[in-house]
């Protein structure tokens, strides 16, 4: 049995780690009502912007006068996919349920016999999946401690566009956590390039005509300059929003993932410190129930 020394060093090591814990659900908690309100106000931003997108390429004349990153290429053989993820952990598993659905539709574009490349944005996705796929990963994006912003999805929406016009890929597809409340947060998956939509009158199921994205307007819209040059200029645009909207997303999801991982490491702390305390009055109890026969005997020896 531990000594009596060994038992509170345990349970000082436990209350220290406890309000560790504690004041980590609390920042957790501070910082959550923020990146809650920035991916909210981001979605109908992004969703109008693909709707709008995805409703001029449905009623545009031509289809293949489109631009490749909506049309796409004739050949989708190379696939990026971008893996957003933390850059710290502490997080419980969000950043291994994003990890887990990149590394499925790895293995299942690597045995349709894809060429597949990884980009990782932030650092906990690009150590576990480089253990495995170490020679399909390009050089990853770190993430800094601030918030995401504009900005910092367009230098991505970039270094993502010189790759396409690089021909390095053909279809890119970004993973993230979308927030849905503090203990839910899903992984998706979105393809960006090329940008999906339906063509209108397409046949869909059951013999219906399928729907484009974008809900069909009662008035024909008019473009000027032409929709081509509309979409030359929105499509690089769109793809930084959706970045940042992945971002958004990611960044409330990794809040609401830290708190409740350090509230529930918190409460474990605290039956940990009980069991151990618990255990140490019994320790003491019997150690003064040995002195007391120790002297006891002693005396009546005597």
């Amino acid at each position: 049995m531990p000594s009596l020394k060994e038992f509170r060093n345990r349970i000082t090591s436990v209350q220290a780690t406890q309000k560790i814990t504690r004041a980590m659900q609390m920042v957790a908690a501070s910082k959550l009502r923020r990146a809650q309100d920035a991916a909210e106000q981001a979605r109908p931003y992004a969703e109008h912007m693909d709707a709008m997108l995805s409703r001029m390429a449905a009623e545009a004349p031509q289809a293949e006068a489109l631009p490749s990153l909506l049309s796409g290429r004739a050949q989708a053989q190379t696939h990026l996919l971008l893996v957003a993820s933390a850059a710290r952990g502490l997080c419980g598993g969000f950043n291994a349920s994003i990890v887990r659905e990149a590394r499925r539709t790895m293995r299942r574009l690597l045995q349709e016999g894809k060429a597949v490349k990884l980009l990782c944005i932030g650092r906990k996705g690009h150590e576990s999946l480089r253990r495995q796929f170490a020679s399909h990963m390009l050089e990853p994006i770190a993430l800094s401690l601030a918030p995401p912003d504009f900005a910092f999805a367009e230098r991505i929406a970039a270094r993502v566009l010189d790759l396409y016009e690089e021909e390095a890929f053909d279809v890119c597809t970004i993973f993230y956590a979308q927030f849905r409340s503090v203990m839910s947060q899903v992984p998706q998956a979105q393809q960006v390039i090329p940008l999906q939509w339906e063509e209108a009158g397409k046949e869909g199921e059951g013999g219906e005509a399928a729907q484009p994205a974008a809900a069909p307007s009662l008035a024909p819209y008019e473009y000027e300059p032409h929709e081509t040059h509309v979409l030359d200029a929105l499509l690089p645009h769109n793809l930084a929003v959706q970045i940042l909207r992945a971002l958004l997303e990611n960044a409330a999801s990794e809040q609401g993932a830290r708190m409740t991982a350090m509230d529930s490491a918190t409460r474990n702390a605290g039956e940990m410190i009980d069991r151990l305390t618990i255990a140490y009055n019994r320790s003491r109890q019997a150690m003064i129930t040995k002195e007391l026969i120790e002297i006891i005997s002693g005396a009546e020896a005597l």
